[in-house]
């Protein structure tokens, strides 16, 4: 597969604590034949692939205290077209079709045989998730995102990461061939003439650990404010923060320093539903049950079924950043006991009602009048059956008293561009080699989001990750048993 066009400015990278050390420089401590650093959706998936060959030993690391990253925050909807629970339902979808919606998404600027490979797996992704490693996943088949032709959401229950996360761990540390550690960061790479050989891992004392594989799962670069600012839209960069903690770049930068090649630096998944305050996230299920957004004047900005990247910018484009969305009951009912985060949100006390949307608007902060109209007019156009006076025409339903609503933000999730890969995650160089023992899988390879916030397809984020994540551990347990 080619690898995306570099650009130059991708090359610059701020390299606080990135280092490759010399095998030469360290005296290894333990070994252990795959090393995966990071316990996101990336990192487990590829512990579980890898730890399926007993005779190899898996260690993964995560610096934090929890596992999860990413994933756990997120729905844990995987996208897969193609499965047998499609089947079941009567949805007769093959994985071209999802690659076709990623690439039309993204205007055809990711790598069209990597979307292509990542979504023929996907089929096998679920399955084995499901029947190898008992794993609970359910089709939604009651909405979909923006841009989706089919329902192809596999969601674990709650429509939660965390159910999701929280399986994944469980199967691992029931491995005996496989070791979990918290709150141990790795902290350099240690390679030989190019190829890698381990890490150095360890907060309060550091360990050399030789490995025969190594795969960097440390997801992207969101949560360095000094990355984004360098890489991103300036829109972006001062946004709400709202991923993990440990997503600071460290596998990227690691990676090119040995000479791995950068794409999509420029790419990330915003969300446009924070709510203020509570801090809550207002799933998008709301906005693609007919739920819409307006501004401070009451005025619909734009479409919002563009999907919460692309319209999270929009967000932080308005007045003080914030925008209102509008809602009503049956949309409010239709949700709760299904997601998870409504249901926190709900809890959260971060909903308002009212019997008229003038009344609603008033206490949100939005002009009264205006957003009454806002609302006419978008219930006039969807029983028309026409576009509304921002071109939206999916998800639509008239909304109805009582209403519901709360004010929200446009926050940043995660970054999408990083270390090219070949369809085993092997990390490449710009002349198309590979360096030697290294993958990389999640947000810190590029993903398939193509450039800025617009080409982000909902699904993208954990198609890269658990996608890579499986043909990594696959691939370096592969390889090493046929080597010896």
């Amino acid at each position: 597969m080619e690898s995306p066009d570099l650009e130059p400015q991708q090359r610059t990278l701020d390299d606080a604590s990135a280092e490759v050390v010399s095998t030469d420089e360290v005296e290894f401590d333990v070994e252990t034949d795959v090393l995966v650093a990071g316990a996101g959706g990336c990192g487990l998936t590829a512990t579980l692939a890898a730890c399926e060959a007993e005779d190899l030993t898996v260690t993964l690391l995560e610096k934090s205290a929890e596992v999860g990253g990413n994933a756990a925050l997120s729905t844990g909807m995987i996208p897969a077209a193609g499965t047998r629970f499609q089947r079941e339902a009567g949805i007769d979808e093959e994985p071209a079709d999802m690659a076709r919606d990623i690439l039309e998404k993204n205007g055809h600027e990711a790598d069209a045989e990597l979307v292509e490979h990542l979504c023929e797996s996907s089929v096998d992704l679920v399955h084995w998730l499901v029947d190898d490693w008992d794993i609970s996943l359910h089709l939604v088949d009651d909405f979909k995102y923006p841009k989706h032709s089919e329902y192809r959401m596999h969601a674990p229950p709650g429509r939660n990461g965390e159910n999701l996360v929280a399986e994944m761990r469980d199967r691992i540390e029931a491995r005996a061939n496989a070791e979990l550690l918290t709150n141990t960061p790795v902290t350099k790479l240690v390679a030989k003439d190019g190829a890698v050989e381990g890490v150095v891992a360890g907060s309060v004392r550091e360990e050399a650990i030789r490995a025969d594989r190594v795969i960097l799962a440390t997801d992207g670069f969101a949560g360095n404010r000094e990355m984004v600012r360098a890489h991103c839209e300036d829109d972006i960069a001062d946004a709400l923060y709202y991923g993990s903690d440990g997503n600071t770049g460290d596998g990227i930068r690691w990676g090119a320093e040995l000479g791995g090649a950068l794409a999509s630096m420029d790419a990330f998944q915003g969300h446009a539903t924070v709510v203020s305050g509570t801090g809550a996230l207002s799933t998008y299920a709301v906005v693609m049950n007919g739920g819409v957004l307006v501004n401070a004047d009451g005025e619909r900005f734009g479409n919002e079924s563009k999907g919460y990247s692309q319209f999270a910018v929009d967000v932080v484009r308005q007045e003080g950043g914030v925008a209102y969305e509008i809602f009503d009951e049956r949309i409010f009912e239709r949700l709760q006991g299904e997601f998870d985060d409504f249901d926190r949100a709900v809890d959260l006390g971060s909903y308002t009602s009212a019997d008229t949307v003038e009344e609603l608007a008033a206490e949100l902060g939005c002009d009264p009048e205006a957003t009454r109209e806002a609302i006419e007019s978008y219930n006039a156009a969807v029983e028309a059956g026409e576009p509304d006076e921002v071109g939206r025409e999916d998800g639509r339903n008239v909304l109805s008293a009582p209403f519901y609503g709360t004010e929200v933000t446009g926050s940043l999730f995660h970054t999408q561009g990083g270390l090219v890969v070949d369809e085993h995650a092997r990390v490449l160089r710009e002349d198309g080699s590979t360096v030697d023992g290294l993958y990389a899988g999640g947000g810190t390879a590029t993903g398939i989001s193509g450039h800025g916030a617009a080409g982000y397809l909902s699904g993208n984020g954990l198609t890269t990750a658990m996608g890579f994540g499986r043909l990594a551990g696959v691939h370096a347990a592969r390889s090493l048993s046929e080597q010896s």
